[in-house]
């Protein structure tokens, strides 16, 4: 038996506009460019991947299923740019086959650098995902698959206010120098946690890993011609999927949504793979393999053994590090000066609402906002300055002619804001 969980990033960050030293209004992101961006990826992925897998779980009768994590930034900007957008997640939410994940709401390095905003925008997450799709998530992916012992000490500490165990579980990424001999196709668990923070689970806290290799089949591979397995079609990825019978239970398929339509554009096949996926995966083995959703494994396979991550791990670039967000000094700058400003917006806040100036109030409220939307991982990403295939990668995504001018823009708008904290 094979169960196929499929897990789908969608973000968007709000990308800032070319700010100068001579620059001095508080108006730092590129509206028109997020929202023709947003109209751009909607037309190409999520509207007809979603209407997709919406016709998928309805042909198959339920048994296909899904899982998003989907960040507070692209929701806002699909529920000011794309509203339809909402419209096709909240029905394939309706349809029951389908999680939703939690994360942070702005796609930060927060657990790096602020626990307390951290669990902030872990919280804002679930109400907006809650708000939106009906649902509170059970189970958590950080930011970019971002993945320590750490975290999952802090996930496994984390409570609802009744009491209970915020999460299952959490995604990250499985790399072969911590997994050893070992599969990625099982549930696994971090190593042992306090025992508070256990004694009231039914289950331990459970680990899904990333199966990256066949996740990238598709997400990087599919299109590549040069690749010795392409054309990629369905029922060759579903017996590679059949495989792993004997080496574990699980097929765990990670990737950007974007995958569909955006990275792999339409003409490379990539729909009519997605279309026939489920069938195929069916077919090579009738009632044997099944799709699922990261909390349904959780509450169905136990652990079979420790993942242990002392250093950070991610899904990004060869490393599978933090290289992509902290491998320069412009980076590490960048992210220092950033988590700095915090404590002064926040004691502004505090300051504004015991002042009852309603006016003080609403700008340290948008202070704050800004300065959360300038957290999102994408801006010290573009700052990377790595070379060849990974580079390649970051200067694809990047709007910037070079790290540098990444670099620079960013720090402009921090001396802005600095500003305006010293005037509220």
């Amino acid at each position: 038996m094979a169960t196929v969980v499929f897990y789908f990033q969608v973000h968007q960050p709000f990308r800032l506009r070319r700010y100068s030293v001579f620059d001095s209004d508080p108006f730092y992101f590129e509206d028109a460019k997020n929202g023709a961006i947003a109209e751009k990826v909607a037309d190409k992925c999520y509207r007809p991947t979603t209407k997709l897998l919406l016709d998928l779980v309805r042909r198959h009768e339920g048994n296909f299923r899904v899982s998003f994590a989907i960040t507070g930034t692209v929701l806002d900007q699909f529920e000011k740019y794309t509203p339809d957008v909402i419209g096709l997640f909240q029905d394939l939410a309706e349809t029951g086959c389908c999680e939703f994940v939690g994360e942070t709401y702005y796609h930060s390095l927060s657990f790096l650098y602020s626990r307390p905003e951290f669990e902030e925008q872990v919280e804002m997450h679930s109400k907006k995902v809650e708000n939106l799709f009906g649902q509170r998530p059970t189970v958590f992916r950080n930011t970019e698959l971002i993945y320590s012992n750490e975290l999952a000490a802090a996930l496994a500490a984390m409570r609802n206010p009744d009491g209970t165990p915020r999460f299952k579980g959490s995604l990250c990424e499985g790399t072969d120098a911590l997994l050893g001999y070992r599969s990625p196709n099982y549930v696994y668990k971090p190593p042992a946690v306090a025992e508070s923070l256990t004694k009231d689970r039914d289950k331990p806290f459970g680990l899904l890993l990333k199966n990256f290799r066949l996740s990238d089949d598709i997400a990087f591979r599919f299109s590549n011609r040069g690749w010795e397995e392409w054309p990629l079609s369905a029922e060759k990825f579903a017996q590679w999927v059949h495989q792993i019978n004997g080496d574990g239970y699980l097929c765990n398929l990670f990737m950007d949504y974007e995958t569909f339509g955006e990275h792999q554009w339409a003409d490379t096949g990539i729909f009519q793979f997605l279309d026939k996926l489920p069938e195929a995966i069916f077919d090579v083995a009738p009632g044997e393999n099944h799709f699922a959703t990261p909390s349904e494994v959780f509450d169905r396979f136990d652990p079979v053994g420790e993942y242990d991550v002392h250093e950070y791990i991610s899904w990004a670039d060869s490393e599978r590090d933090l290289t992509a967000w902290r491998g320069n000094a412009m980076q590490w700058n960048a992210l220092e000066e950033i988590y700095r400003m915090e404590s002064s917006i926040k004691d502004r806040i505090v300051e504004a609402k015991s002042s009852g100036d309603s006016t003080r109030a609403e700008h340290a409220k948008y202070l704050l906002e800004d300065w959360r939307k300038l957290t999102t991982s994408d801006h010290f990403y573009y700052m990377c300055t790595k070379f060849w295939a990974d580079g390649d990668v970051h200067k694809y995504f990047s709007p910037y002619d070079s790290p540098y001018d990444g670099y620079i823009n960013f720090m402009n708008v921090l001396d802005n804001m600095r500003t305006r904290i010293a005037k509220v």
